[in-house]
Parts: structure tokens; sequence; C-alpha cells
């Protein structure tokens, strides 16, 4: 399907003619003109609906630094502090840190690698956003405030990608404003602002998704080929988008497509053969991975290097779905761990019953495509020793967030109850990162 931007038109052809009364002209924002000025031209690709999510977007940005701010003072690391931590110092937290050292010194610098006994396990990281980070480290001197300038933009961008994929599956929310409040405050909603790579991902994720479902395969797998430099879970829209383009193919051979068919319901050659020409374009995303792979074999004999730093330092060996849940219920209730690592391990678990909940809810309206991105996510966080990251990767469910604002316009108190729900945890979450305590 073809989706335009609500609210444009084309721009009017210029000639002699005397152009209609201002009172007869249709309202709207319109396209700037070849000659307009320069600094006009970037407004265009904004609509009212935009501006006004990327003001919620703002505003939020600013409440987490806030709360970093406070962090620093109220909730020093020690007993006997007398001055706050530096500025930055609440950002540059776990993962963080492992992107900058990447950033910095590269993967195996001086020789080092998993042949060491202390080694860090970085090359279970994808090099997208540290290749990035260096780049725009060459401009902002600061490793944390570069991490920090790449999350926000993106995160902007991400942000802009969501209210329009949500207007598409939910006409009711007209601006997709009801969409990026929920998700903007969801429960682990700061690490769309600190140095992880959940907005850089989004920010490809989302506009390739947006670009798959209007049809524009080309444009959605070369998104998607970039969202796999900096996640794996790439791969997983890959899957889905390789699903939705079997699916409209199929539609289209058969007659059901528009203007496809002949008419009697069984398509005919021409349409069939039009709706499988794009299908070359599904194997670019699997293109970075392999890459990287390459890469790693290069340095260390192991192609599946990256999985196997993902095995030592964070358990992600493979394990049946029900020994991770019982592992992880463990970790959570028998008081094998502190409290701060309890409550996180109960946060997984949580956040594992929404994903699976998400994909019953997704196969039963037969949202095929979204129901594969999203139980390949859940498998590949299932199946470990124990649940990691699941709270985390609920950012990328972006069908969860159109989901529930769906929700809220049928129910109207649903609104309420979300906000008073997931404001105190998202506060809690970001509280926990910035004073080091996020995994216990």
């Amino acid at each position: 399907m073809s989706m335009s931007s609500p609210g444009l038109r084309p721009a009017e052809p210029r000639s002699g003619a005397t152009s209609a009364p201002r009172e007869n002209r249709p309202v709207g924002p319109v396209p700037y003109a070849s000659d307009a000025p320069r600094r006009h031209r970037w407004a265009s690709w904004l609509t009212p609906a935009d501006r006004k999510v990327l003001q919620l977007y703002l505003l939020t940005r600013l409440s987490l630094w806030i709360m970093a701010h406070g962090a620093r003072w109220l909730f020093p690391r020690g007993s006997d502090v007398r001055e706050a931590a530096p500025l930055l110092a609440p950002f540059q937290q776990w993962d963080a840190n492992h992107y900058l050292h990447i950033a910095r010194d590269g993967y195996f610098p001086a020789g080092a690698g998993p042949w060491l006994g202390d080694w860090d396990n970085r090359e279970a990281f994808f090099p997208g956003y540290p290749l990035l980070l260096r780049v725009v480290h060459v401009v902002v001197p600061d490793w944390t405030a570069a991490g920090l300038l790449i999350s926000l933009v993106a995160g902007a961008v991400a942000v802009l990608a969501l209210s329009r994929t949500a207007r598409s599956y939910v006409p009711e929310d007209a601006a997709g404003h009801r969409t990026v409040l929920f998700f903007l405050l969801s429960p682990c909603a700061v690490f769309l602002a600190v140095g992880y790579t959940e907005a850089l991902f989004l920010a490809f994720a989302l506009p390739a998704w947006l670009a798959a479902r209007r049809h524009q395969w080309a444009w959605a797998c070369a998104l998607t080929a970039l969202a796999t430099t900096v996640r794996v879970s790439g791969l997983f829209l890959a899957a889905a988008i390789a699903v939705l383009f079997v699916l409209t193919a199929l539609q289209a051979g058969s007659g059901k497509g528009k203007g496809k068919g002949n008419g009697d319901g069984k398509g005919d050659g021409k349409g069939r053969r039009t709706a499988w020409r794009g299908v070359a374009w599904l194997a670019l995303p699997g293109l970075p991975p392999l890459a990287y792979s390459w890469y790693l074999h290069a340095h260390t004999g192991d192609w599946m290097a990256w999985k196997h730093a993902q095995e030592r330092g964070w358990y992600r060996e493979f394990h049946t779905p029900w020994e991770a849940w019982t592992n992880t219920w463990n970790a959570a209730f028998d008081g094998v761990h502190t409290t701060g690592y309890a409550a996180m391990f109960q946060a997984e678990l949580a956040a594992m019953l929404v994903g699976v909940a998400l994909v019953a809810v997704l196969l039963r309206h037969r949202r095929r495509p979204e129901a594969v991105y999203a139980a390949l996510s859940l498998w590949a966080l299932g199946t470990s020793y124990w649940y990691t990251s699941v709270p985390r990767a609920t950012l990328l469910w972006w069908p969860l967030w159109i989901g529930l604002a769906a929700v809220s316009l049928r129910r109207p108190w649903f609104r309420t109850a979300y906000l008073c729900v997931s404001a105190p945890l998202a506060a809690l979450v970001a509280l926990a990162f910035f004073t080091g305590r996020w995994a216990g």
C-alpha cells in the first residue's frame, strides 16, 4: 500500500497566472518551493503532528536529565561524599562502557582477545554503534557526550517513525501521539537516552518497517541492513519483512492486490512476476552480520565468536524455555541473590510474560509478520540459562506500544491506569541505572 504524508499537497506550478484568492486556498502546510529560504526547508518534512511528537520527546529527555542530576547529588557512591560525581557520570554505566572501549580501542587492542582470562567479551557487541560513536567523537571530544548525542538524534528519528507507523495501524490515533506517550513513559525508556543501542536500532528498524508496509522493499531492506549492524535483532526484523513480502506477493498473484489479477480471482502471470521482482533485496540484511562474522573469524578463528562471547559473559548458552524460566524464577524468589539482583530477575519474568501475551494477541489478529518478529526475539531471550535484558527488549516491540494505545482509545480509563503504573516504574529503572544499581 502507499501512504503519503498527511497535511501535504503538491506545490503549485509557477506561472504568470494570478493565484487564487487566499480564502479559497486549501488550508494546511505547503511544501517548500525550490527557491524557498534554506532555513525553512527542513520544516517542510515535519507535519504539525510530528512537531507535537518531538515536543513530547524533548520534554521526556529533560525529565531524565533532571533525574540524572539529582542522582549525582542525592545518591553518591559512598556514605561520606562531599562532591557530586561528574556531570555525565550517571550516563556512563554498564554496556555504555563496552561501546566506549570498542570505539576507542577496537575489538582486539594490542593482541588482546578471548584467549585471555580477564577478557571483557566485547566482541559480543555488534559494530554499528561503536563505529558511529568513533565518527561522532571526531566532532564531540567527550565520549559520553558523543554517545548521548547519537541517542538523542536517533531517538527523535525513532519516535517520528513510530508515530507515523502508529497512524497506519490505529487511524483513531491520528497524530500517533498516544503511542509515543506510552513508549516514552515505558518502564525501560531510560535506555533510549543513554549510550546504548536501542535508540539507534529503532532509528533504522522503524523506518524500515514503515517502508515495508508501503511495499518499498529496497528501502526496507537497506534500512534493515543498517539495523543488523547495530543488533542481532535486525535479523528478526529481516525475517518479519520477508514474511510480509511473501504474503504481499501471494496476495498480488492471486488477484487480491490493488491493480493485480485479471478479475477472475486467479491473477495473471505478469502480476505474479511483478510481485516477486524485489525478492533479491531480502538477502541484503544478512550481509552485515556475515561481514562481522568474517572479521571475527579472521582474528579469532571462530565464525560465531560474537555468540560464544555472549555465552561466556552473559550465560546465553542454549537452555530449553522451561529451564530458563525455572532458573530465572529461582534467582528472583529463592533468596540466592541480593534484593537488587532479585528485583531485576522479577522484572525479567514480568517482561517475558508481556512478550508471550503480545505474540498471542498478534497471532489472534493475524498480524503474522509482527508476530514473527516478536516471537524470534522471545526465543533468543528465552532460551538462555536465565533471562537477560528482556525488559530492555520491550522497547523494540513497537506492536506492543501501538496495541496499548489502541486499547486506551477503546477504554479511556486504561491510559490513566497505564501511566500510574508505568511512570513510577520508569523513574525507578532510571534511578537504578543512573546510580549504578541496574544490575543489582
